[in-house]
């Protein structure tokens, strides 16, 4: 090899480098915007967790209140019916 392949055969190499570093800088980035999204996408998932816990608790009183009225509603009929 002469000491001008040489030269050509290092240039390229270098080039060959700084395409290789931009790339791997461009996958970073990339990465670091999904793990970014990714923790997001957990918090908002907590989130909704901790609000439909919240619901589902205050919810409870209104399955009870339905069946409290209508044991009251079957009660009056028939005391109604016994009063006749």
């Amino acid at each position: 090899m002469t000491p001008s392949e040489s030269a050509h055969v290092a240039l390229e190499l270098e080039k060959l480098r700084g395409t290789l570093d931009a790339g791997f800088a461009r996958v970073d980035g990339s990465l670091a915007l999904l793990v970014q999204r990714s923790d997001q996408t957990d918090k908002q998932l907590a989130d909704h967790e901790a609000r439909l816990d919240a619901l589902e608790k205050s919810r409870w009183p209104v399955s009870s209140i339905a069946a409290l009225t209508a044991s009251i509603g079957v009660l009056i009929a028939l005391w109604q019916l016994v009063a006749r």
